[in-house]
């Protein structure tokens, strides 16, 4: 009987240890569902007419998305004093972009005149547009590994 109890104690005491073990390395092991929130601010908008559209990508080759299909989250905001802020909550670690559309009739789209918006748009880390200056991923990217807040111009054609 002794040889018994003592077998079972043995076992007792691996699966105690087992246990203490699986416990102590789950508190030592980084948190992958760890979530960060985005701030995006614009400033001197040419007026205070109709809403401001935050387009969030998150994939290259996503940009230039001129029909708004290609976004991972899409927010948009009103206008006060010829500005906007947008917060995008809950959002994994990555490399992201911005697109912001100053919507002056709110109907969701890039209005051009013959060939240039009428409207004006920003990306993140461009401070100018043009034929030799188009948005791209790669240029236009930043990494989100904290909680951020970023500033995007508007530019206006």
């Amino acid at each position: 009987m002794t040889f018994n109890k003592n077998k079972q104690m043995k076992n007792l005491i691996k699966k105690v240890t087992m246990i203490i073990g699986v416990v102590l390395l789950s508190s030592f092991t980084h948190k992958t569902d760890e979530t960060f929130s985005l701030t995006v601010k614009v400033n001197k908008l040419q007026n205070s007419e109709g809403v401001v559209q935050f387009a969030l990508y998150n994939k290259d080759g996503s940009i230039p998305d001129q029909h708004y299909k290609k976004y991972y989250k899409m927010e948009t905001a009103s206008i006060s004093d010829g500005s906007a802020v947008i917060t995008f909550n809950n959002l994994p670690k990555g490399t992201y972009v911005i697109n912001i559309l100053h919507d002056e009739n709110k109907n969701g789209k890039i209005d051009k005149g013959f060939i240039l918006p009428k409207e004006g748009l920003g990306f993140s880390n461009y401070q100018s547009l043009g034929p030799t200056n188009r948005p791209n991923f790669k240029k236009a990217s930043f990494e989100l590994i904290t909680d951020l807040t970023i500033e995007v111009r508007v530019i206006y054609m």
